[in-house]
């Protein structure tokens, strides 16, 4: 079964995509290609139950397990060693990526305190977009009672649109609440 909002990107947005950038072909509209979410952390070179409780809602949060990552070089003022694990991340395609989107479209921007809307120039030139949140309570997963330590994440919106311009015009047919 596919995903509400990838039926709704094939029947609503691309053809609105395609009339509105001048596509002659389906495949020339952009689209999502795949959704990054990282986690840092700092926190677990003392404690290392603090990666493991990262993991564990990473996974409730994505629906798949992530990758822990480890520090590549050795800084001293941080008390950092190569190899030691400083933070996970999970890359989601296909089903999971809409799944995600629509949840944190529908379910957790809304819970953001002081929520104004998301920077417009948060995109990297290339139609790529990427945003942070503070804490990780603000998805429906998360057991408020049971997360001992607040923490942020880092969510990266890949997309093969060719310019910024394209990629807004797709994030804003998914209803992402843009700034204006």
């Amino acid at each position: 079964m596919a995903a509400r909002l990838q039926s709704e990107y094939e029947t609503r947005i691309r053809p609105g995509l395609m009339s509105e950038f001048g596509y002659k072909n389906a495949i020339q509209a952009p689209r999502l290609e795949k959704i990054v979410i990282n986690m840092g952390v700092g926190e677990a070179i003392q404690d290392s139950k603090k990666m493991d409780a990262a993991v564990e809602e990473m996974t409730l949060i994505s629906g798949q397990r992530p990758v822990v990552c480890a520090a590549r070089k050795s800084v001293a003022n941080f008390k950092l060693r190569e190899g030691m694990k400083i933070g996970c991340k999970v890359t989601l395609r296909r089903g999971r990526m809409y799944e995600f989107l629509d949840r944190l479209v529908n379910i957790a921007l809304p819970r953001v305190r002081d929520f104004r809307g998301l920077n417009g120039r948060s995109f990297d030139g290339r139609g790529n977009f990427s945003m942070g949140l503070k804490e990780q309570i603000v998805f429906p997963e998360i057991d408020y009672d049971r997360v001992q330590d607040i923490r942020g994440m880092d969510v990266v919106v890949c997309t093969t649109a060719q310019s910024d311009k394209e990629a807004l015009a797709l994030l804003k047919g998914f209803n992402m609440p843009f700034r204006n």
